[in-house]
């Protein structure tokens, strides 16, 4: 057994043309099945395995996909991200997966790290207002994207992700019917790209069933969403800043560290008689569940979202989907014991 560094070496222990053995490379059953036979003999000989993106790089059309979210240490982002992966893998492409870690020159280095593999196309979870929208417009211009979770509204794209009114609307009709009026939570300058968003649709909803919006903005800045929900939001619970019982926090990281910082001031959450506040979020993060009590919250569609976003890549990979309108997903209220 000897080690091969290349495909010329491979291709000149074996006997076989250079461009031969590429040709097999990219489909086996492209050579004859005497040719294939030889090589497959070669390759049990010697250690050798092609260079799969070397190879992707002389193709006209690779089989590479980036997979790129704002901050992979978010399990929502985790989550949907792994449910890409899973659907590139199936549909036969090669995914690659990128973490921006909230930072706007990262997510360009990304995208520059993106153009040298050439990639078939590539799924964008962008920062949002933090983002270099001259620079992802240019690569966009060049590469089928499609953005999914959060969209930058002036570029001219294709967009999946969740109706955000439908999960405000639906959250906080149900707060409203079961108890009293929920008080917003968010973060005074949020990092998630879609703060802005589910505060509006909180301050709709909350007009179309006929109660008076309230917001309580509070300090912190980044990506540590449960401790700055400990922290300031457990500082705004403990100044009485909330006009109500029921709060309902910008999403469920959030969400979590108030329900860490009930428990230390010894204020009882839940739906109980002798239960003093009720808490509910968004997202049903994939740990929502497992919190003390669970946590009340409006599910995005995962798996809609992430098969919607493959299905429309792979049509613009195949120059069937020019960029058009948003595609929405409702979500679904999730009743526990918080709220």
């Amino acid at each position: 057994m000897k080690k091969l560094r290349n495909m010329e070496e491979f291709a000149a222990l074996s006997g076989i043309s250079r461009p031969t053995v590429s040709k097999y490379f990219n489909d086996p059953e492209s050579v004859r099945a005497s040719t294939r036979a030889r090589i497959e003999k070669a390759l049990t000989r010697y250690d050798y395995r092609p260079n799969i993106f070397a190879v992707n790089q002389n193709r006209k059309l690779t089989k590479n996909v980036g997979i790129v979210v704002p901050y992979l240490a978010d399990p929502f982002f985790a989550e949907i991200a792994r449910n890409l992966e899973q659907r590139c893998i199936t549909a036969g492409f090669r995914p690659t997966l990128y973490s921006a870690h909230g930072q706007p020159d990262v997510e360009v280095e990304i995208l520059d790290d993106l153009r040298a593999l050439k990639p078939a196309g590539v799924l964008l979870a962008p920062l949002g207002r933090a983002s270099n929208r001259a620079a992802i417009a240019r690569f966009i211009d060049d590469v089928p994207t499609i953005f999914f979770d959060n969209v930058l509204e002036d570029l001219e794209a294709t967009f999946v992700g969740s109706n955000n009114p439908n999960l405000a609307l639906q959250i906080v009709d149900y707060l409203c019917r079961s108890g009293e009026p929920p008080c917003f939570l968010e973060m005074a300058t949020p990092a998630n790209p879609n703060a802005r968003r589910r505060r509006q649709a909180y301050i709709d909803a909350m007009a179309q069933v006929g109660e008076r919006a309230q917001v309580v903005q509070i300090a912190g800045e980044g990506w540590h969403f449960e401790e700055i929900g400990r922290r300031f939001g457990g500082e705004a619970v403990a100044a009485g800043k909330f006009a109500t019982n029921t709060v309902l926090c910008s999403n469920d990281r959030l969400a979590i560290g108030l329900l860490a910082a009930c428990y230390e001031q010894g204020i009882s959450v839940g739906l109980g008689a002798d239960s003093a506040v009720r808490v509910a979020g968004q997202d049903d993060h994939p740990f929502s569940r497992y919190t003390c009590p669970a946590l009340t919250t409006v599910a995005q569609d995962y798996d809609a979202i992430s098969g919607k976003s493959v299905e429309l890549l792979l049509n613009m990979i195949d120059g069937e989907n020019p960029p058009g309108p948003p595609t929405l997903f409702d979500g679904k209220l999730v009743m526990r014991r918080s709220a």
